[in-house]
């Protein structure tokens, strides 16, 4: 299954949030620090419920240690700044959807270090500037999921 890659997340209930949508995907949630809060905050444990013990969440130090251990993953970029859909490509099991810090998106330095037709956006009405982050992440999450069959859903 693919996975949901935050890089250095800031707001705890955002990937609470994700913590409870990998259990119910069977996505894994990457997590690259540094992190704005503490993985055992209340607001953490408070907005993932108790799904926490039904997901696979892996931090990592670094950008570069996720994709280090990750070799053969395919990164699909997230951004508000590119004009690709993440409706207008198809989605493998080795793919991680990554997406930026909710105050700036994913740095130029990221974004750059991967191919530009690997850059996605979900579409918004002019004028938009984002989605929050959990809302984002479960948009492009189920559109994969989606593509690969609702792999293990009831």
């Amino acid at each position: 299954m693919p996975d949901i890659v935050l890089y250095e997340p800031e707001i705890p209930q955002n990937s609470g949030n994700l913590i409870r949508l990998a259990a119910n995907t069977g996505y894994r949630l990457c997590l690259i620090e540094p992190l704005g809060f503490h993985l055992d905050e209340k607001r953490l444990r408070r907005a993932g419920l108790d799904y926490a013990e039904f997901a696979r969440v892996h931090s990592f130090e670094n950008y570069a240690h996720y994709t280090q251990a990750n070799p053969n993953t395919r990164i699909w970029a997230f951004s508000s700044k590119v004009s690709k859909r993440y409706t207008d490509v198809s989605y493998a099991d080795n793919d991680a959807l990554l997406f930026g810090p909710e105050s700036r998106g994913l740095p130029s330095d990221v974004l750059s270090s991967i191919p530009a037709d690997q850059h996605l956006t979900l579409p918004m009405r002019t004028g938009g500037r984002s989605l929050n982050l959990a809302n984002a992440a479960a948009i492009a999450t189920y559109e994969s999921w989606r593509q690969l069959g609702f792999c293990n859903a009831v």
